[in-house]
Order: C-alpha cells, then structure tokens, then sequence
C-alpha cells in the first residue's frame, strides 16, 4: 500500500531536516512551504520531496492543501518539529503490510520535547493524534484554522510507538506562540457567537492548571512540568480576556501599520 508523506514549513531550516529523515519509509515527501527563505525549500529538494508553494491562509487549509496533492490515498501528516520515532514506524510499517485493513485511520501518542526532556504526564501526553489516514474518507476538515484536527468517517485505530514533537525553541518564542493562537482562538469563537462570562475568566485558567498539573500527575515532570502547566494555563486565560475584549468592541491586537 503506497504511502505519502504530508508536511507544511515556513523557515524550518533548521529542524526540518530530522523530520525528512524519519519520513524515509513513504513512498513520497509532499513539503506545502508558505514563502520560507532560510534554506528550507533547498534542504527539502535535496532530501527528495516534492516542494510546493502555497500562500498561508490558515493551518488547516494548508494541511488539507497538501494532503490534497498527494499522489496516494494512504497520507501521513507532520509538522515540520515532528519526528516519527523508531517504535512508531515498525507499526506503520505493520499496518501498511496488512493493507491498513480494517481502519480509515490511526491515531499514536505525541511525545514532546520541554527544555531538554520530555514531558511524560499532565496534559502534555498522551496527546494521541490522528495523522495517518485514507483522504478518501477524511481530512482536515470543519471550518477552524487553528487548533486544527484530522477526523475519518470510519474506524480509527491506535498504533505503539510516539510522535516526536519539538514544538518551541525558547520560552520566549513559546510566549509569543501561545498568545498568537489564544488571539486566534478567541476571535474563531467570537465570530461563531460563543461569549466569555466572569466565571470563565477566573475559573477556567485555575481548572487548566488544576487539572494538568495535579489530577493528571504533570508534577511528576519536576520543574518542566510546573512550567507548562503555568503556560497552558495563562494561554486559557489569555484567550477568555481576548473573547471578552471582543465581546465589548475593543481591539485585541495592533492595527495594521501603512
């Protein structure tokens, strides 16, 4: 069953280049690139993908942009700071052997990486996500650009092995990040009639961290773990203050500069 390998990148020179590598199973590499101009095209020529170029309009769309130029039916989707681990491709390489019978997709556990080790409980993992699947009967579907998630018509199954996931390159570019999407987040819900209300500004950061962080054992990840349960909780705060903002008529970002 011929596989093809689903990536979008933007200036990813400089971790691209492990995610290519462990891709080298698919019978191709589509890489949907949004204007990069630190090398990353070349890199991705050199690695052997097939490099197409698409302006950016939203995470989703371009995710089902490349899943659409694919020349396979059977895709597997990466974000450019993804890396398929040893144990995950010996379970896809098992499900394509039996022709990925008996499912229209599968989910595996994503493992990430926080300064140096990664994070093994709290909301951090398992964080299993459906990335490989037929396009015939699914995609990334729906109307939001951000958070987005694949979906199937059909059963989905879950394979061993982890994603490996480097999503931040410093605390401050993990910052600027989780404001971006908490900003569009807020105006996704905004404009589909969803209102923030004062309990949710108090109570919905203190239940993300609550949550994260005691009920699902992130404390066992030591001071990584108190760390981003303080983030994750601060981007649900940020996005309940955005949508309030919004609610009220004020502006929750800088207006465009001539």
């Amino acid at each position: 069953m011929p596989l093809s390998a689903c990536i979008i990148a933007f200036n990813e020179a400089a971790r691209i280049g492990d995610c290519l590598a462990s891709l080298a199973f698919c019978d191709e590499i589509v890489v949907v690139d949004s204007g990069s101009t630190d090398g990353t095209v070349q890199l991705c020529e050199a690695a052997g993908a097939r490099v197409l170029q698409r302006p950016f309009d939203g995470f989703r769309s371009q995710k089902q942009f490349a899943v659409e130029q694919a020349r396979h039916d059977w895709v597997l989707c990466l974000d450019a700071d993804e890396r398929v681990s040893p144990e995950l491709r010996e379970s896809i390489l098992a499900a394509r052997a039996t022709g990925f019978a008996g499912a229209a997709g599968y989910r595996f556990p994503r493992l990430s990486d926080y300064f140096g080790r990664f994070l093994r409980h709290g909301n951090a993992y398992p964080d299993r996500v459906l990335r490989l699947f037929d396009r015939r009967r699914g995609g990334w579907r729906g109307q939001r650009e951000i958070h987005e998630a694949a979906s199937v018509d059909g059963p989905v199954r879950t394979l061993r092995g982890d994603l490996i996931h480097y999503p931040y390159r410093s605390l401050e570019q993990q910052l600027a990040k989780t404001q971006r999407y908490a900003r569009m987040m807020a105006e996704h819900e905004f404009a589909r009639g969803k209102r923030a209300s004062w309990t949710k500004l108090v109570l919905s950061p203190a239940w993300r961290f609550w949550r994260g962080y005691v009920l699902r054992a992130g404390f066992l990840d030591g001071w990584r773990g108190l760390v981003y349960a303080y983030v994750r909780a601060n981007y649900v705060r940020q996005k309940a203050i955005m949508l309030w903002l919004l609610q009220h008529g004020q502006p929750v970002a800088d207006p465009p500069r001539e």
